[in-house]
C-alpha cells in the first residue's frame, strides 16, 4: 500500500502526479491519493472579498483561520474544483478514480478544536469560532471496499467532526493517519520543494536521509508549511509506516522518483 499526499501550493503539476498514479495503478499497486488546494483557496477567497488569514499557534505552527464562511470557500476549492480536476484527469488516463472529501461516508473523522490559542502582533489570543480539528479516525471499511472493487480513492479535506460538522484539517497529517490506518509501506508527501532543506532559500541544501530516532532534531529546518509535513512524517512512522519520503511534485514521475529515494527519505 502506498499513500500519496500532493500539496496545493503554486507550481505543482497536477498532470505529472496523475500520470504517475496511472502508471502505478496499472502495475497493480494499491494506492490512495490525498490532495490539497491552498493556493487556489487563497485566490478564490481574495476574489470573493474575504482574503485568507493565517494564524500562528503558541507552538509556532501556522494554519489557516477557518470561520464558517472561510470553510465554505475552502470546500468550494478542495471539493468542488481540485478534487474533480484530479478525478477527471485520472479518468482520462484510465484510472477509475472516485473523489471523496472527509465528510463523505465519514471517511476522515476527528474532533473539532473547542478553541485555538494563537499569537498575533505579539499578543496571545484565543479563537473560538474556528472550524479546525485533528484527524483521529479513518473509515477503512469504505476505502477498502472501493480499492477491492478496482476504484482509486482521491481524498481531500474537509473532514467531519464527531458532532457532524465540517472541519478544516491539515492534509499532510490526515495522510499520515490514513497511511497508519492502512499499515502502508510508504507515505509520499509531495510539495513544491525538493524535500526538507537546511536552507529554505537554497534548493541544493537538501537533507537526503533522516533516521526516525533523529527526526525531532531536524524540526528546526522545517519552515512554514514544511513543519506540518515533518510532523505528519513523525506521526506516520509512529503509527507503523515503514518509510516517509518528502518529494518534489514539480518533477516528471514525482511519485516514482520519490519511491526511488529522490527527496528526503525518513525511515
Amino acid at each position: 500500500m502506498i499513500v500519496v499526499k500532493v500539496g496545493g501550493s503554486k507550481g505543482i503539476s497536477l498532470d505529472a502526479v496523475c500520470q504517475d498514479v496511472s502508471a502505478l495503478v496499472q502495475r497493480d499497486e494499491r494506492l490512495l491519493l490525498v490532495h490539497g488546494g491552498s493556493h487556489e483557496t487563497n485566490v478564490l477567497s481574495t476574489a470573493l472579498g474575504k482574503p485568507p488569514r493565517f494564524v500562528t499557534s503558541i507552538s509556532g505552527v501556522e494554519s489557516r483561520y477557518t470561520d464558517r464562511a472561510t470553510l465554505e470557500i475552502f470546500s468550494m476549492v478542495y471539493v468542488g474544483k481540485m478534487n474533480k480536476l484530479f478525478v477527471e484527469r485520472l479518468q482520462q488516463l484510465g484510472v477509475n478514480a472516485v473523489g471523496l472529501c472527509g465528510v463523505d461516508g465519514r471517511s476522515i473523522e476527528g474532533a473539532r478544536k473547542a478553541a485555538i490559542k494563537v499569537v498575533e502582533d505579539g499578543k496571545r489570543k484565543v479563537l473560538r469560532d474556528d472550524f479546525t480539528g485533528r484527524v483521529e479516525r479513518i473509515n477503512t471499511e469504505l476505502l477498502t471496499l472501493l480499492l477491492d472493487h478496482g476504484y482509486t480513492p482521491v481524498l481531500c479535506p474537509p473532514a467531519i467532526s464527531y458532532e457532524s460538522e465540517m472541519i478544516n484539517v491539515d492534509g499532510d497529517r490526515a495522510a499520515a493517519v490514513l497511511a497508519a490506518a492502512f499499515h502502508a509501506d510508504t507515505l509520499v508527501i509531495l510539495s513544491n520543494v525538493p524535500g526538507l532543506l537546511r536552507d529554505v532559500k537554497d534548493e541544493t541544501s537538501l537533507i537526503p536521509h533522516i533516521q526516525k530516532s533523529h527526526l525531532k532534531s531536524f524540526m528546526e529546518f522545517a519552515q512554514g508549511r514544511m513543519k506540518h509535513k515533518v510532523m505528519g512524517a513523525m506521526e506516520a512512522l509512529e503509527g507503523g509506516v515503514s518509510t516517509v519520503v518528502l518529494g518534489d511534485a514539480r518533477l516528471e514521475q514525482p511519485i516514482q522518483q520519490a519511491l526511488q529515494g529522490r527527496g528526503t527519505v525518513i525511515r
